[in-house]
């Protein structure tokens, strides 16, 4: 090789970025970090214990069965959870995790957020040669206008010519059922040519999944329930009338009921009565 060359070759390397080491998956939880790339070990998941999730039992045992399956081997779908804010669904995914472990497989799960999707290619690809069982999970997932995540996404989805690594499953959650404002479909049908197919690639994505688990707005029985599951799991001893006539009034401050209203009243309930939550 000529003395130029050679020079150029070795600019290149040393502009080259060192190859990463491979990932320490020691732990059961993980976040996806990029620049660099790294997977970043959660020393301890924020969650609650899956009893104490009330109002979403058909939901909390279909994704249990379908986690259960999947950490056993057996085929296993994606899962999309969707609806009302505040309603437990990124609380259960990460306490049917929690359960599946507790059963005694070794289930790992990590954390993507929405703005790292163009980046998935390369996570999977550590995951793909890891000798565990991943559940990789999005939470609050949606797509803007122009926004070209969702491409992305695809490739947990489908998996492109290598299919999704049979190691990992995906679950996410959002608010909309079809990850995109309705708006933003109505307004791109009318304006397109063919409006039959103008959003059939963004609205195709929830269509992908191969569960989809709906949750909707709490009743007040449910409200109450969740409450009183929370005193009783952290020994908060309140007479009944009070405690009912404090929540009541709590979610009408709020204007709603849901189960993240539920657990910040118990918590407000919880710091006047002097009782300390570990954790928080």
């Amino acid at each position: 090789m000529s003395d130029p060359l050679q020079r150029i070759a070795a600019a290149l390397e040393r502009l080259a970025p060192a190859p990463l080491p491979a990932p320490d998956l020691t732990g059961e939880a993980f976040v996806w970090h990029v620049v660099p790339d790294r997977l970043q070990p959660v020393a301890r998941v924020s969650r609650v214990d899956i009893g104490l999730l009330i109002g979403v039992d058909r939901s909390r045992d279909t994704l249990l069965d379908n986690t259960r399956h999947f950490a056993r081997g057996l085929p296993a779908n994606n899962a999309l959870l969707w609806g009302a804010r505040g309603m437990g669904k990124s609380s259960l995914v990460k306490a049917v995790h929690a359960q599946v472990r507790a059963e005694g497989h070794d289930l790992k799960i990590v954390e993507l957020s929405r703005e790292d999707l163009p980046s998935v290619q390369r996570l999977l690809a550590h995951l793909r040669a890891a000798p565990v069982r991943f559940i990789l999970f999005c939470d609050d997932l949606s797509f803007a206008q122009d926004d070209q995540h969702y491409k992305s996404l695809k490739a947990v989805l489908d998996g492109g010519i290598e299919g999704r690594p049979e190691n990992v499953l995906f679950y996410a959650t959002s608010n909309r059922r079809h990850l995109m404002p309705r708006e933003m479909i109505e307004n791109e049908r009318s304006t397109a040519i063919m409006p039959g197919e103008a959003v059939e690639e963004k609205v195709s994505l929830s269509d992908r999944f191969g569960l989809w688990l709906g949750f909707h707005p709490c009743s007040q029985d449910d409200y109450l329930a969740m409450i009183r599951g929370y005193c009783t799991a952290y020994g908060l001893s309140v007479p009944e009338d009070r405690l009912w006539a404090e929540a009541i009034e709590w979610q009408a401050t709020r204007g709603g009921r849901s189960g993240r209203v539920a657990w910040q009243f118990f918590c407000d309930l919880a710091a006047r009565e002097d009782l300390r939550i570990d954790g928080i």
